[in-house]
């Protein structure tokens, strides 16, 4: 074999980073995904302390490492691409402050709750799980929504646009689309996970909650498509939106019949789906700007191509190791679990 071809340089390594960035992205919305969905499914399916226990313990073995994915994009992300991770901090500046803090909340929660054995005690922990599940949900879809439409930047490429500039109709239904999805995700993984009552209650709650999250989706998705700023790839993700569409009429039929494997890797399908159909829309842009100064693309967002070069080869070490732990966490933990594994008068 010619060494010469393994050379990253040979190719567009801004292209290349910015696919790793999508991977990443995509990789954390779909595990940390059903995290917030178990979260926000708390009020709903918990009748008591030891269903919501049940509840969370599905999660617990692999929610913190599900939400390291979120850390390892923002790493990529800081060292690819340093124009995009700026512009992006400094115009969500507040978003991402309460992204991270809800996120401090949720982790808090997960390990305090139990720590007491009073019922306002718990229910405090539990409403800030709750919290800490569906405002980062809704906050990522309103940031991505509003990173696909555009913003206004100055000649800088810094973002100009005030809080209320971010909370438009488009930015809104972005954040209704990926909370309503997560919630679905949630609940067929609860179901999934866990067996007797609480799973024939986790999937009712997956097929009613998957209508209006169907409709918020084809709508957000075909608002997309049909953007007066769309600057990406129109067929691929048209491709990828109907891809997404599909999946999601998939995992409610499986969902229906019972199978919740499929029904969850259908679900898994659908919300990588969305996201990769959002960072299709961009491409070659990484943020469109919408106030007639140069936006920002990967090229002139990008690092050197020596940065990106070593860089390339310590991701390809490091992500098939982490994707390969991932896999062995979830291949242990992979047993359902009832309410008799919740020891009498535990929180």
């Amino acid at each position: 074999m010619d060494l010469a071809l393994l050379n990253p340089a040979q190719f567009d390594l801004p292209t290349i980073w910015f696919v790793l960035v999508a991977f990443f992205f995509v990789g954390y919305f779909v595990l940390d995904g059903f995290d917030f969905g178990v979260g926000m499914s708390l009020p709903l399916l918990g009748r008591d302390d030891t269903d919501r226990r049940v509840m969370i313990n599905t999660i617990g073995p692999v929610w913190d490492l599900n939400e390291t994915w979120v850390i390892v994009a923002g790493a990529v992300l800081f060292a690819a691409f340093p124009e995009w991770y700026a512009s992006l901090f400094s115009g969500f500046y507040l978003p991402l402050l309460l992204i991270l803090l809800a996120l401090i909340a949720r982790g808090v929660s997960f390990e305090y709750r139990h720590q007491r054995k009073h019922p306002q005690w718990t229910r405090a922990f539990d409403r800030m799980i709750i919290i800490g599940s569906v405002l980062p949900a809704f906050l990522w879809g309103l940031i991505f929504a509003n990173v696909v439409r555009g913003l206004p930047m100055d000649a800088d490429h810094n973002v100009t646009a005030s809080l209320l500039d971010l909370i438009t109709p488009y930015a809104v239904l972005g954040g209704v689309t990926l909370t309503l999805l997560c919630l679905v995700h949630g609940a067929v993984f609860i179901a999934l996970k866990t067996d007797g009552d609480i799973r024939g209650r986790a999937r009712r709650l997956a097929a009613v909650a998957g209508v209006p999250a169907a409709v918020a989706a084809v709508a957000f998705l075909a608002w997309t498509l049909n953007l007066e700023t769309f600057s990406g790839q129109p067929l691929p993700a048209l491709m990828a939106a109907v891809g997404a569409a599909l999946a999601m009429v998939a995992a409610l039929v499986a969902n229906a019949v019972g199978r919740e494997g499929l029904a969850f890797g259908a679900m898994a399908a659908t919300v990588g789906l969305a996201v990769v159909t959002l960072f299709l829309s961009l491409f070659p842009h990484v943020l469109p700007s919408t106030s007639g100064e140069g936006g920002l693309t990967i090229v002139n967002a990008s690092s050197t191509d020596y940065t990106l070069t070593v860089m390339f080869w310590v991701a390809l070490v490091v992500t098939p190791l982490v994707i390969g732990y991932q896999i062995w966490t979830y291949w242990v933990f992979r047993r359902r679990l009832t309410r008799d594994h919740i020891p009498a008068g535990a929180h």
